[in-house]
This record gives structure tokens, C-alpha cells and sequence, in this order.
């Protein structure tokens, strides 16, 4: 019994290390059918004020090469989430920006999407 113990306890950590880097890129956001949307400077008729600069982050493990389009799907719906909390009426000018790095032997994709809040006068 002892001997199972003193297995458990050493490989403990390096399970605990598997389960993070298996789950570590799963990132969900919750889409609301009434998030503001994404608008480009040609779309904007009206005056606006500017509500401030939401920026969202996910590291996912894979290269570069391996983004989907549902990847930068999942940037612009975690822009139009944080807006909709902050009670914007629209994004305006999304950025989205993917830095690679490695963690021990794999590769590291770390997404950013910045955008501004704005609200309709």
C-alpha cells in the first residue's frame, strides 16, 4: 500500500501537468445573438462616442499554420461579448494579433484581439 502511495504522489504532477496542457487551450465564450456588432469605418453614419478598448487573449497549443478561421471566429465573438457587457453599440477597428512561443517541446499560439467600444449619440 505504501509503495502505491508513494507512486501516486510522484506521478501526480506530471498528470496534473497533461490535464493543463490538454485543456489549457479550450476557451469558450458565451455568444449572445444581441452583442453588438463589428462595424468598419464605412458603416458608421452617426456620431459616436468612444466607451474605452476591450482586449481579449487565448493561448491555444499548435502552430501558427494550424489557425482556423473558426479561431479568429472566436476573436471577434469575445470582442462583441465584452462589449456587450460594458453596454457598447458597436466594435470598431478589430485587431488581431497572434504571437508564437513554445512551451517545453510545443508550440504556443497566443491570440489577441483589441478593439475600441463605441456608443451611438
Amino acid at each position: 500500500m505504501n509503495g502505491t502511495n508513494r507512486l501516486f504522489n510522484n506521478f501526480l504532477p506530471v498528470l496534473l501537468l497533461l490535464l493543463a496542457v490538454a485543456c489549457g487551450g479550450c476557451t469558450r465564450v458565451v455568444y449572445r445573438a444581441d452583442a453588438p456588432p463589428i462595424l468598419t469605418q464605412e458603416e458608421i453614419l452617426r456620431p459616436f462616442q468612444k466607451v474605452g478598448t476591450i482586449e481579449v487573449h487565448r493561448v491555444r497549443y499548435g502552430a501558427k499554420e494550424d489557425l482556423t478561421p473558426a479561431d479568429y471566429s472566436w476573436a471577434n465573438d469575445a470582442l462583441r461579448a465584452e462589449a456587450a457587457k460594458i453596454g457598447a453599440d458597436a466594435v470598431i477597428l478589430p485587431e488581431v494579433k497572434v504571437e508564437m512561443d513554445t512551451f517545453i517541446f510545443f508550440p504556443k499560439s497566443e491570440m489577441t484581439a483589441r478593439g475600441t467600444a463605441i456608443k451611438f449619440r
